[in-house]
């Protein structure tokens, strides 16, 4: 049966008489002012001039920004898959297109898991949308400030990234963005040295400068530096392994390392708390042995231990690394990540995911548990698909290959921290 016309006027006139009155409601967040605060000004005479002011001296830290509480965004159930979705609320990401010349297309068929002869090598991958691979800088090489232009969203990892542009030649870059980091803010790279402003600042000399004072003009978040630079105790990313090497640890989503100390220094108080327990029952040192122990600790040569900085990672796991190696200060952004759901199986093959198969639904040629009647494993030890045991404590690591640069392995099966005990009825 044909519907009858409408008039256009009419139908128009219908259309806004339907809609609804109140706007669909979400999880709300109170904004806050991320801009930089504006240049100093002198007045001379009432007329305000711009004064030129050395901007290592500024006194305003982006660390002082407050942090929005945490909230996540739901959706009203007007359809099954919206019902469970739920989202880290991120307002501050570029609604627009990525920077084209700083992307390449995401082709080839190693996108379903596969290697150059066809055959699948990694399970549960394929199709997806169609994606951009953004070019990330993670050697952090170039010197002077550079202008956070926009925060983005990168579907090829979980944090965030920023789009970086050098004020003197314009030139564009990505970097992982840091927890909190907004557009307008200046962060800079220290790995070539500091600049000549800086320096002076500090009273010409490196030499006789204070470690503190370097680092309240260096360690700022989203600023990247060498990690004998970086003061004990402070939370870091895009931790490098290698001298002049790129960032290679903590680059996921709201991790973050922290910086324990020298090796060094760890023995040196451990050999201080062996002498002063020896020098209690002795007589007190006197002027010209305190004078010559100071000549000799003064000519003492660097060791390997003075080239290695303590790192303790997310899991645990303390590490020595070297001192040139570099690390950004802050938290990888995006620290809700893990908050997420997707809400329908539609979403997870869109991110490239394919669904995985219980081997007891397989049949007996297709995996160790399959085949049989009913829900039945056959009697079979649980194994992977390839035949090696699940359970029981299968060991691959070699005992003689021992990592020198690991201080304090991380936590593994029963040394981990005990779960929280049941709460008895």
């Amino acid at each position: 049966m044909l519907q009858p016309r409408l008039c256009l006027r009419h139908a128009q006139h219908l259309r806004h008489s339907l809609a609804p009155t109140s706007l669909r409601t979400y999880a709300t967040v109170e904004a806050y002012d991320h801009t930089p605060p504006p240049p100093l000004t002198a007045t001379l005479n009432n007329t305000p001039s711009t004064v030129e002011v050395n901007p290592y001296d500024s006194t305003v830290r982006p660390e002082d920004t407050p942090e929005p509480p945490f909230a996540l965004r739901t959706y009203k159930p007007r359809t099954p898959g919206v019902r469970h979705l739920r989202r880290p609320i991120n307002d501050h990401l570029w609604p627009g297109r990525p920077f084209l010349p700083l992307t390449f297309p995401r082709k080839g068929q190693h996108i379903g898991g596969r290697n150059n002869s066809g055959q699948v090598r990694i399970r549960h991958r394929g199709n997806g949308a169609k994606r951009r691979i953004r070019m990330v800088d993670f050697h952090r090489l170039e010197p002077g400030k550079h202008t956070v232009e926009r925060i983005e969203y990168d579907p090829g990892r979980s944090a965030h990234i920023a789009l970086l542009t050098n004020p003197v030649n314009g030139a564009k870059s990505y970097v992982i963005a840091a927890q909190g980091m907004r557009a307008g803010e200046q962060i800079e790279s220290f790995r070539a040295g500091l600049p000549e402003k800086l320096v002076e600042s500090l009273g010409g000399n490196l030499g006789t400068a204070d470690a503190g004072m370097v680092a309240s003009k260096t360690a700022w978040r989203g600023n990247c530096l060498p990690l004998h630079m970086i003061p004990t105790g402070t939370l870091v990313y895009n931790v490098g392994l290698k001298k002049g090497g790129k960032a290679q640890l903590c680059r996921s989503a709201g991790t973050f390392a922290m910086v324990i100390g020298s090796a060094s220094e760890r023995l040196k108080k451990g050999k201080e708390a062996e002498e002063e327990d020896e020098e209690d029952d002795a007589a007190e040192i006197s002027l010209e042995g305190a004078r010559e122990r100071k000549e000799e600790e003064g000519k003492k040569k660097w060791t390997k231990d003075d080239l290695y900085v303590e790192v303790r990672l997310k899991s645990g796991e303390v590490r020595k690394i070297h001192r040139d190696a570099c690390a950004t200060i802050g938290t990888a952004s995006n620290s809700n990540y893990n908050r997420r759901q997707l809400g329908k199986a539609g979403r997870s093959r869109n991110l490239g995911i394919r669904p995985t198969v219980r081997g007891v639904a397989m049949n007996a040629s297709d995996h160790p548990h399959g085949g049989g009647r009913g829900k039945s494993k056959g009697n079979v030890q649980p194994q992977s698909i390839w035949g090696v045991l699940a359970k029981g404590g299968y060991k691959t690591r070699s005992k003689r290959k021992i990592n020198r640069f690991v201080v304090t392995p991380r936590p593994r099966g029963k040394n981990k921290e005990p779960s929280r005990p049941k709460k008895k009825e």
